[in-house]
């Protein structure tokens, strides 16, 4: 289970005994580490069912269970209630009491039965006897979080386009990018691999098997002559330029996320030093990856299962630990279902217990119970189906799913209309409205949500084939000439999703999400809530055509009250929860109103 810091923990449980005497459950938690419990006492609310909650209040592991006795001063208290409401004689129940808890004014049958009753009542248990205490047999744990791995929003691009005129930047141009990232609110920023890119079976622009004179192949093709996992690309920079960006993130209240691809190119270092760590074929030559018919000649995957597992494990938890020296504290996993899940398990339990800061976004676009065996393992975040889920029915079976469903206590979905691997039909078929319905959508359905930035924000569409959601011309081979002042960019939409983000409670968590019926299948509605802040979201999903309905909102004030949409300015009058929207693609296809 996990939880980020400052969350509230409820537990149930149903605690129940044979016969008919007074039960009392108490929940127990603690820090992980500490030899003494927190105590609560449950709430009993119904069925045997019993309540209570604990916030967690520091980084790392805590500890929680519970335990019920038969408490018989409780039963006692009970009866004797009972008895006095039907009038009978109380004089030997006060005797009864006087014994169990040795007062002197229940035992004293000169008394007044009324004082006597009284005090009776007014009386605390006395602690249970241990022979009587059941606690429950296992122990349960929570893993608790940085607040980032509840809300987060990324920015992924490519350091070496950031100059956007075709040349090979550095770390110091991205410097002075960042006060874009942070003026657009963006929270994290992620780098596709930093590493030297591999010569051998380099592929050219478009994912050629050919690579041509000048071609910079793909950064996921990791290591050359200059290094491997623990090298920078020279043309990025060196070590002291990676840490003053790093150091400058953080002043704009930026993490740094390092994307971690254990895959090696024909050229890393380890492929010369380590042979026994990677698959030999038949015919002497290393197995590259491949995913039939696809091949990636440029890639050499890990053997998990060799003999020497041992010594290539250590050393790919090395790599995380060098990464943390220098300041990384998040990081995008690549492709970990095709690793060993004991590799995870171990990897990232023995990194956050020494770095319980540490988030680690699984990018796992595989079977739902991989998936959820990823998060389980130790996975902070997840990528998700999102990029697939368009319709109304759709998104609302998925998004139902992942904030109602008993997974939501361990799965934590980060979502991203696009990625340098994925151009989904409608965005390649819808223009921009299909980018700002998108883009509403991924910022306001979820707390986590991320972008492959430049991309995202100047609409590129331009499939590679038909059919097909790779990019035509894709950044994975080449550098990218962006225009990022082109009047007709997203960036200012998105900059206001952003703000409305950071300004409204509603949208940093994921459970308070509720669908709402409309009367027209292409709008979308729903809310989420925090106390008494409310926001409220229609979207047209429609990016051809104006569409209009009637929305039923069940969480509507009484009477009459205003709703003002964040995301266009306008204020409008509604009452009850029958109220007309209509949205237009071509001018702004939602609305995210603040209600009340």
């Amino acid at each position: 289970m996990k939880r980020a810091l400052g969350e509230r923990v409820l537990v149930e449980a149903d605690v129940f005994t044979d016969g008919h005497d007074a039960v009392v459950a108490q929940l127990l938690w603690k820090f992980s580490g500490e030899t003494e419990w927190h105590q609560a006492p449950m709430s009993f609310l119904g069925n045997d069912r019993w309540s209570a909650s604990f916030t967690v209040e520091k980084l790392g592991r805590y500890e929680y269970t519970v335990r019920g006795w038969t408490d018989p001063f409780l039963t006692w208290q009970r009866d004797l209630a009972k008895r006095e409401e039907a009038g009978q004689d109380l004089s030997v129940d006060f005797l009864i009491g006087g014994a169990l808890s040795c007062n002197p004014v229940l035992k004293d049958a000169a008394r007044p039965p009324q004082e006597r009753y009284a005090t009776a009542m007014a009386l605390k248990p006395p602690p249970p006897d241990a022979s009587r205490v059941l606690q429950y047999e296992r122990v349960l744990q929570v893993i608790v979080d940085p607040v980032r791995a509840r809300f987060s929003t990324w920015y992924e691009l490519f350091p070496r386009s950031v100059r956007g005129d075709g040349t090979h930047a550095t770390f110091k141009d991205l410097v002075a990018f960042l006060p874009e990232v942070a003026a657009m609110g963006f929270y994290v920023l992620y780098l596709p691999p930093i590493h030297p890119v591999g010569v051998t079976e380099r592929k050219g622009k478009n994912n050629t098997l050919t690579a041509q004179q000048g071609d910079v192949g793909s950064p996921w093709a990791i290591g050359a002559r200059e290094g491997g996992h623990k090298a920078i690309h020279p043309q990025l920079g060196t070590f002291a330029d990676f840490d003053a960006l790093v150091s400058a993130a953080g002043k704009s209240n930026i993490s740094l996320a390092l994307d971690i691809a254990f895959q090696c190119s024909p050229d890393h270092p380890y492929v010369r030093e380590h042979p026994e760590w990677f698959r030999q074929r038949p015919d002497g030559t290393v197995q590259y990856a491949e995913n039939p018919p696809k091949k990636y000649q440029d890639i050499y995957p890990f053997d998990f299962e060799s003999p020497h597992w041992r010594e290539l494990w250590d050393e790919l938890k090395s790599i995380f630990e060098f990464w943390i020296g220098h300041g990384v504290t998040i990081f995008r996993v690549d492709n970990p279902h095709t690793k060993a899940f004991e590799f995870w398990e171990w990897c990232i339990g023995e990194l956050k217990a020494v770095h319980p800061e540490l988030i680690f976004l699984s990018e796992a676009f595989t079977r739902p119970r991989v998936m959820h065996k990823l998060a389980k393992l130790g996975f902070t975040q997840s990528y998700t189906y999102f990029t697939w889920r368009n319709t109304r029915h759709e998104l609302t079976e998925y998004f139902t799913e992942l904030t109602q469903d008993p997974s939501r206590e361990y799965f934590r979905p980060n979502v991203w209309p696009n990625t340098p691997d994925i151009l989904h039909a409608y965005l390649q078929q819808g223009g921009r409205p299909a980018f700002v319905v998108r883009a509403v959508l991924a910022a306001t359905l979820a707390a986590n949500y991320g972008m492959y930035g430049p991309a995202f924000e100047l609409m590129e569409r331009l499939p590679r084939e038909p059919g097909s959601e790779e990019y035509l011309n894709s950044e994975k081979y080449e550098i990218k000439r962006w225009d990022r002042e082109r009047p007709d960019s997203l960036r200012p939409l998105i900059s206001r999703l952003n703000g409305i983000r950071r300004q409204n409670a509603p949208l940093q968590s994921d459970w308070s999400l509720r669908f709402h019926p409309t009367d027209n299948d292409q709008l979308l509605c729903y809310s989420k809530q925090e106390g008494a802040s409310v926001i409220l979201v229609a979207v047209n999903l429609d990016p051809n055509h104006p569409q209009a309905g009637w929305i039923d909102f069940d969480r509507a004030p009484g009477g009459s009250y205003p709703v003002k949409d964040l995301l266009s300015g306008g204020s409008y009058a509604w009452s009850g929860r029958r109220n007309f929207v209509q949205l237009d693609p071509q001018t702004l296809p939602a609305h995210v109103f603040h209600v009340g």
